[in-house]
């Protein structure tokens, strides 16, 4: 008696054929989905720029607030307000020439 011999082949390459292909999609969505590298790679681009703005509106900020405190009633500065005056309202002392 002959034993016949099967080749398994034709399930093997069906498992080797979905295994790599699962394997492909799970590496393209762990570098280009939505929570991939790249997608990392932006938001803390965005972070680092964001940063450095609310920074920049810090500064902004401070300085019109020390601008507000130095014009308050409970702190009048001189300079302060005579410079405002000529800006806004285009005053001049007595003793000034103005050149156009």
């Amino acid at each position: 008696m002959s034993a016949v011999q099967r080749s398994g082949g034709f399930g093997g390459l069906v498992f080797l054929a979905l295994a790599g292909m699962l394997g492909t999609y799970f590496t393209l969505a762990a570098v280009q989905g939505e929570f991939g590298v790249f997608s990392r790679v932006e938001i803390e681009a965005e972070v680092a720029t964001l940063t450095q703005e609310r920074d920049q509106l810090q500064i902004e900020l401070a300085g019109m607030e020390n601008l507000t405190h130095r014009l308050s009633d409970d702190y009048l500065d001189l300079d302060l307000l005579d410079q405002q005056a000529r800006d806004v309202l285009g005053y001049m002392r007595a003793d000034e020439i103005a050149i156009r």
